[in-house]
């Protein structure tokens, strides 16, 4: 008999994309990771509230829940699938934007532990996201981690076509 393999799944994970209108200008919020390696990450540092999807769980869900643990908010409204992007690390992401507004200053974020200092046999708590903000399209495309910011793009693209009355979101 030959050996037996072990069979690895992709890490996939899902989020939402929370934006609200400012006048003319689209805002979107942003999070920024909680943990020692992110501390002093600025551009280039923030994320969309994703996580990895459960076993045998509807990735709109799974998009749903993470930002709630991440944020503790439940986003609301209709949803608008942004579709999917393979991430430079090899995970590919889901999302999905939703228009609501929320208080960034409200954010109660779950917290994961980890050795740290590095081999020092102490572990820590770190919240997912340490901080939340709103930013501008423009502004957030300089702040959001390179391979999310093809979601942006979706996002004006799917905005725009609303505006022209070329597309509806579901």
């Amino acid at each position: 008999m030959g050996a037996i393999r072990a069979i690895s799944l992709p890490k996939t994970s899902a989020g939402v994309l929370l934006f609200r209108r400012s006048g003319k200008n689209v805002e979107v919020l942003l999070g920024h990771p909680g943990g020692p390696f992110w501390k002093k990450k600025d551009h280039g540092g923030w994320t969309i509230p994703k996580g990895l999807i459960a076993f045998g769980e509807a990735p709109l869900g799974a998009a749903k829940r993470e930002f709630e643990e991440e944020t503790g908010y439940r986003p609301g409204g209709d949803f608008i699938a942004l579709g999917h992007a393979k991430q430079p690390g090899g995970k590919t992401v889901h999302v999905w934007a939703t228009e609501d507004d929320w208080n960034p200053e409200e954010l109660k974020s779950n917290t994961f532990k980890m050795e740290w200092p590095p081999r020092s046999g102490k572990y820590q708590n770190f919240p997912e996201l340490d901080r939340a903000s709103w930013f501008q399209t423009e502004e957030a495309r300089e702040r959001i981690l390179k391979g999310q910011s093809v979601f942006l793009d979706r996002l004006n693209e799917v905005l725009s076509a609303s505006k022209s009355g070329d597309a509806r979101a579901k």
